[in-house]
Parts: C-alpha cells; structure tokens; sequence
C-alpha cells in the first residue's frame, strides 16, 4: 500500500497539479522498510507517467485553445511555445525543478515534441532527481 501512495504522490507531484512527492520518498527511505532501488523504480515510473499526462495534454489538448473553457490564454500558449522554441528539447532535462518544470513537459507536448526523445529526457532528469535525493538521505540517517 506504501508504494502505491508513493507512485500516486510522485505521479500527481508530476502534473501540473501542485504536490509533492520528495517527502514521501525521503520518509519510506528512512523507515528502511523497502529497499533504496525499488523506491527510486516506484517514485520515477510515477513521476514519468506524469510528465506524459501533461506531454499528452499539451499535444491533444491545444485543438481546444480557443475554446472559452481553456485554461491557458492564447498569450500564454504563445509564450510557451516561444520559450520552448528557443531552448529545444534540452529544456526537458530541467523538468525535474519545481514550478517550471511541469510547464516545460506540457510544452514539449504543444510543440510536438516526439515522444521517444521526451520520455528519454524527462527519465533521465526524474530518476536523476530521485537517485541525488536518496543519495542525500542516505548520507544524512
């Protein structure tokens, strides 16, 4: 049942929905109740997934821009795809900071990013976040 509210906690945490899911990995790797690499396999397999929810919003979701009910106004999809533009698909390496890095995956998406190439950055940064957090933890207890 723990892992499950980790993956749910890193998954949301991912999202453009504001939460946070380092506190949770940090608390079960010093409980010491399961081991280091199944925790880092759990939080980033959510985290991952959740930076393809937004990814998918971004490609999917954009036909809609115009409508009434979008949350994004057609200044701000501009910016972001300005933004996106200029710094390329290395941005997605930086989609594991906290505030802009959800934004960045829901980007890539609007600008089309392929897939391959943005589930291979984002893994990267998300599994490189968690793998330094353990570390840290680790060091600490």
């Amino acid at each position: 049942m723990a892992l499950f509210a980790l993956f749910g906690a890193a998954l949301i945490a991912a999202t453009l929905i504001p939460a946070q899911s380092e506190a949770v990995l940090v608390a079960m790797l010093m409980a010491g109740t399961y081991p280091v690499w199944l925790l880092l396999v759990v939080a980033s397999a959510g985290n991952v997934l959740g930076a393809i929810i937004n990814w998918g919003l971004g490609r999917y979701a954009a036909r809609f821009s115009q409508r009434r009910w979008f949350p994004a106004s057609p200044v701000q999809l501009e910016r972001a795809a300005r933004w996106y533009s200029r710094w390329g698909y290395l941005s997605l390496l930086g989609s594991w900071l906290r505030i802009i890095g959800d934004p960045i995956t829901a980007a890539a998406g609007l600008m089309r990013e392929p897939f391959w190439r943005f589930a291979l950055l984002v893994t990267l940064a998300k599994v490189g976040r968690y793998a330094v957090l353990a570390a840290v933890t680790l060091q600490l207890i």
